[in-house]
């Protein structure tokens, strides 16, 4: 089977910006989104949206240029990313913690007229633009502008060093952004599916950092197909939207799908373990989207203590694999604090923007990634072909449908290796993972397919290490990488992180090796247990693993693994 199908949707002919409006038109009292306690209203984000496009107009932008958003989840990066959106134009989303080396690269990759951040990262984004060499103008806006009172108030009290604007750089403030705004109109032009909308960017199936091109459809498409998916009505619910909106994930899902449909963007700028509790408390999201550090730090999260949390309607996990022990640990948890639902996990690349499966709303096949989304294909074909392969054998993971990007920006060569026509008259997209589809059309996923580690001429999948390992009830999360080997080609390591309280001790070392031995077969068993306090995290929460494998190979170990030099 290659496909299960909830129902087929239809989709919208126009831009992302309009079914926001079609939301505001209906729910224009209801908050779109809520910052620091300061609430915006559907009618009135429509007008910031108006106003900030015009603001872009009046410094130059116009339909087809593009402009890079360097922002946390604030309310001016949604009213940047909606109002581009409103002229044509085309926001390059990136992460604002990103060096000014990567920052010089994706304006020169996008060819970026403007760049949108904060005061607060002023300086290296007035490096970055100096190294590219090319006109950008940098439009500064500030936290303070958006707080409510009395924060506005004491936000500057916080801020240690002021940045210097140079005078010499094409910079305007958000103010004067604005003012320019409110003094000019922008016709409203007719927009279509297929109209470049927003460059993500993402190490793709090689690894290497390469911009996505993605549609007004692939956004929407993803909108309502989560929508379809979710098993309950998204109208009116408050989504908590800590993940990214660099990320597919967390602009797809975590911003664009909830304003759809008329519910509330709860924007967090920046996650800490520390004030979680306090947040779900306060605000009692009805959603949660998010990657499995995050839910991980769920569990550890004090001040949750018998706490009801039954508001709860919705626990999405992606970004990253959940480990089958997580997700049993997480569903206790919900139990135990009068949640009635299971978390759930979904998968997809940014290729296609993010989810494209998802776990039923009430059903669970333990390891499964769960159906395809509505007028959303899955197949699964030998790795390195076309060739379709039959349910319950691993190959590469091929997805077709209304998500799927159009393709990388000004790479001809990496798109056509990536979106392939298998003669059945559909565009299908090579994921890079490897996973297969049962007889009932539930997916699983198993590994990146370049992450395997061959031990022996066997292939050893780290995800099913990771899931024994974290079957043991002492741990919290951990990663299985493979070490180079003159013998074996390569051998197993594991890097382990406890939860509070444990001390690493060889009974426990041992114990979480007897969890392995009776879990993987013996080529999986990892010759070394490493514990650590953290493991390293890419900017959008999942472990590092690529981090964790170079420093292992800056290491000269012997085959008997008596220790490194």
């Amino acid at each position: 089977m290659e496909k299960i199908i909830t129902k087929s949707l239809e989709y919208p002919n126009g831009a992302m910006y309009e079914e926001v409006y079609k939301a505001a038109s209906k729910k224009p009292e209801t908050n779109a989104y809520e910052f620091q306690g300061k609430k915006t209203k559907y009618k009135d984000f429509v007008k910031k949206i108006e106003v900030a496009a015009a603001g872009f107009s009046a410094i130059g932008i116009t339909a087809g240029d593009r402009v890079t958003i360097c922002m946390p989840n604030t309310p001016q990066a949604v009213d940047s990313f909606y109002a581009l959106n409103r002229l044509g134009a085309v926001p390059a989303m990136i992460h604002p913690l990103s060096a000014v080396e990567e920052i010089e690269f994706y304006l020169t990759e996008t060819k970026s007229k403007a760049i949108v951040t904060l005061d607060m990262f002023y300086e290296k984004i007035s490096r970055a633009v100096e190294m590219a060499g090319f006109p950008v103008t940098v439009v500064i806006a500030s936290i303070k502008d958006e707080l409510p009172f009395p924060k506005s108030i004491l936000y500057p009290l916080t801020v240690k060093d002021k940045p210097h604007i140079d005078k010499n750089q094409n910079t305007v403030k958000w103010d004067d952004f604005i003012k320019a705004g409110k003094n000019k109109t922008v016709t409203r032009r007719k927009a279509r599916f297929d109209d470049d909308a927003v460059i993500l960017f993402s190490g793709g199936t090689t690894g290497k950092t390469k911009g996505i091109l993605l549609t007004n459809m692939n956004i929407n498409a993803l909108a309502l197909q989560t929508g379809a998916a979710a098993g309950f009505s998204l109208d009116g619910l408050r989504m908590l939207s800590v993940m990214p909106l660099f990320h597919g994930f967390g602009l797809g899902i975590g911003i664009h799908t909830p304003l759809i449909h008329g519910g509330t963007c709860i924007l967090v700028p920046q996650f800490s373990v520390k004030t979680y509790a306090g947040l779900i408390k306060k605000e009692k999201p009805n959603v949660l989207p998010g990657v499995p550090t995050l839910f991980e730090a769920l569990l550890r999260t004090k001040g949750l203590q018998g706490f009801d949390m039954s508001f709860i309607r919705g626990m999405f996990c992606g970004g990253d694999s959940l480990s089958i022990e997580l997700k049993r640990k997480v569903d206790a948890f919900l139990k135990e604090h009068n949640a009635s639902i299971q978390i759930r996990e979904g998968y997809g690349t940014t290729e296609c923007v993010t989810a494209s499966c998802l776990t039923p709303y009430d059903y669970y096949k333990e390891g499964s990634i769960g159906v395809p989304f509505p007028d959303t294909y899955y197949k699964i074909v030998k790795p390195g072909t076309n060739e379709k392969m039959p349910p319950n054998h691993d190959g590469e993971i091929c997805i077709s449908g209304p998500s799927v990007m159009k393709g990388y920006l000004d790479n001809l060569e990496e798109t056509a290796d990536t979106l392939r026509n298998h003669g059945d008259g559909r565009i299908w997209l090579h994921t890079g993972d490897l996973g297969m589809m049962d007889e009932d059309g539930f997916i699983y996923f198993k590994q990146r397919i370049k992450r395997i580690i061959i031990v022996s001429g066997y292939n050893v999948y780290p995800s099913q290490v990771e899931n024994a390992i974290d079957a043991h009830p002492d741990v919290m999360y951990s990663c299985a990488v493979g070490v180079p080997d003159e013998y074996q080609m390569h051998k197993v390591k594991a890097f382990v992180v406890l939860r509070n309280g444990v001390q690493p001790d060889d009974r426990v070392r041992e114990e979480i090796l007897e969890n392995c031995r009776s879990k993987v077969f013996k080529y999986g068993v990892p010759y070394e247990i490493e514990f650590r306090d953290e493991l390293p995290k890419t900017l959008v929460g999942k472990v590092a693993y690529r981090v964790l494998e170079e420093e292992i190979n800056n290491t000269v170990y012997y085959s008997e693994g008596q220790g490194s030099i």
